[in-house]
């Protein structure tokens, strides 16, 4: 299995964190005076994040098929990290 993608990054990470962080601190800035808006921002944003944790969590996915597409090629070593790597991604998706 050639070109091992790492599975124990996080969804979402550093400055994305920080952005949605202030994102959700302005929401909630926006509710004394706006108290709708402030909610149909903070379905817009939920949305959002919602939406990167899919395609994360799908190329991810997308990743571990293509390194065992051709199971002929595979060796049982192949398999057996194939395994463990897909259940780091199991354990990371019941952590969502």
């Amino acid at each position: 299995m050639s070109g091992e993608a790492t599975q124990t990054e996080t969804p979402l990470v550093g400055q994305d964190v920080d952005d949605l962080r202030e994102r959700w601190q302005s929401i909630q800035t926006t509710f004394v005076d706006e108290p709708l808006e402030a909610v149909q921002q903070a379905d817009a944003l939920v949305s959002d994040v919602i939406e990167r944790l899919t395609q994360t969590f799908r190329q991810t996915k997308d990743s571990l098929e293509t390194q065992l597409a051709e199971p002929a090629d595979v060796s049982t070593e192949d398999l057996r990290i194939g395994v463990q790597r897909y259940r780091s991604f199991f354990e990371r998706l019941l952590a969502a």
